[in-house]
């Protein structure tokens, strides 16, 4: 699909300011996406929904005001538009009750009502047929935020080091073991079992990854070629980095280097090309996290969110 009839977004943000966990560059990264979304790629601003934790925000990013913002857009579609999710923020790893010994990802929101690759999967399979919907995901463990999808760029070996500019950074991630002791008092219920206490304090809004059966589950596995999308930050043996550079900017890496991709290629990219190179400016940057892929075939070919035509000819 090269042309959208209607482009929709979602940008979220999370610094998550006064706690351990704080960062720095989320805010940046969102609102430096929404000016490249209306200047470049021709969104109406009207349609872009960006949820941040800034002091004085009105609508802050938890669990449910993002799944409620990303069913919002996935419910209005129709045939021929494009969707875009962009989250910057924090991403971990969560046990699978059902699977001893493997784990699953999951982005972080502010109150800690985790987002899983479950509740991506059923957006994407809700999806209109000819509605393509890219998410781009600055966090760590984020390689399977659309379960099932076809790995297009992927695990690599090649570490390569450059100059680079950066005097601090920090991994975008909560290890399970923090979250599970936030989400414990808060709960106040003495288990290890992570579901339970998400759906003591949160209740419907708690992911459908512990609101459904085990059996029910399966109903939500891909068996077939579909239009998500999906960018990580880095692969799941690595950390996306919060960073804050010598000049004192504050940026997610992958962020920053998908904004670099559009400032130095004024023309249309295909998705693996955006994510190839990315690859290479972090490497340049020192940066030993490689961003990954995974879509259709197709989609690895397609254009990365369709430009209009006015769009197009004002970005040149």
């Amino acid at each position: 699909m090269d042309k959208g009839k209607n482009k929709w977004a979602v940008l979220v943000g999370c610094n998550y300011p006064n706690t351990k966990y704080t960062l720095h560059g989320c805010i940046n990264d969102v609102q430096a996406m929404r000016d490249l979304l209306v200047k470049k790629f021709g969104f109406d601003p009207k349609n872009i929904n960006l949820l941040t934790d800034k002091p004085g925000s009105f609508i802050l990013p938890t669990g449910a005001n993002i799944m409620k913002a990303l069913n919002r857009i996935v419910d209005q579609a129709q045939s021929g538009d494009v969707l875009y999710f962009h989250y910057s923020g924090h991403g971990t790893l969560i046990d699978k009750p059902f699977l001893p010994f493997s784990k699953e990802e999951a982005i972080v929101p502010i109150d800690f009502n985790l987002i899983t690759n479950v509740d991506f999967r059923h957006l994407v399979n809700k999806l209109p047929k000819g509605v393509t919907f890219t998410v781009l995901s600055d966090s760590c463990h984020s390689g399977g935020l659309i379960d099932k999808e076809k790995e297009q760029i992927g695990p690599s070996n090649n570490h390569l080091h450059g100059d680079s500019s950066i005097s601090c950074s920090k991994p975008k991630a909560i290890p399970y073991e923090s979250v599970l002791t936030h989400l414990s008092s808060l709960s106040n219920i003495n288990t290890t079992d992570i579901g339970t206490h998400l759906l003591e304090v949160f209740g419907a809004d708690a992911s459908l990854r512990f609101r459904l059966p085990h059996v029910e589950l399966e109903f939500y596995k891909a068996l077939k070629q579909d239009e998500g999308i999906l960018l990580s930050g880095c692969q799941a043996d690595e950390t996306s980095a919060d960073v804050i550079s010598e000049k004192g900017e504050a940026f997610g890496a992958f962020s920053n280097a998908v904004q670099q991709v559009f400032k130095e290629n004024s023309g249309p990219l295909t998705n693996a090309e955006v994510v190839s190179i990315a690859r290479k400016i972090l490497a340049n940057q020192q940066f030993e996290q490689h961003p990954c892929l995974y879509c259709s075939d197709e989609n690895a070919a397609a254009t990365f969110l369709p430009q209009s035509a006015t769009a197009a000819s004002s970005s040149t």
